[in-house]
């Protein structure tokens, strides 16, 4: 579950991407995914909730992420590190079968991947203020 878990993670990563960076159709960019990358129906799935999800909430998550990282608001961060924390937002107020801390260690694991390892250390500092609020709230 946790392999096919983070598959999927790294697979809505490269949709959200694809989207936020190509321009490209979200239901295109899904559809080429199927038909370019061999896993389970469970990865799909998965990857495909956190895509659409990210992107459905898009506003309000860089909303967040513009409050959160002073000075360096989303147009501003690499590509790759912006749609890592946009998806880690939306999966940790959206998706409850996913504990908050898992969601922000997995961002950082993308982030070791695919972008830097001061990459990482942005990202768990804007998640981390991120989490912080959304306890306080409760």
């Amino acid at each position: 579950m946790q392999k096919a878990r983070r598959a999927a993670r790294e697979l809505a990563l490269n949709i959200i991407y694809q989207v936020d960076v190509a321009g490209i159709p979200l239901k295109e960019a899904i559809e080429t995914a199927r038909e370019h990358v061999e896993a389970e129906a469970e990865v799909f799935d998965h990857a495909e909730l956190l895509a659409k999800g990210t992107l459905k909430h898009i506003r309000e998550i860089d909303q967040n992420i513009r409050r959160l990282s002073v000075d360096w608001p989303p147009d501003r961060q690499p590509a790759v590190d912006r749609n890592i924390i946009r998806m880690a937002m939306f999966e940790m107020t959206h998706v409850e079968t996913t504990p908050p801390v898992v969601v922000v260690n997995e961002a950082i694991e993308l982030a070791k991947k695919f972008s830097t390892e001061d990459s990482g250390k942005f990202i768990n500092g804007v998640l981390a203020a991120y989490l912080r609020e959304q306890e306080s709230k409760k």
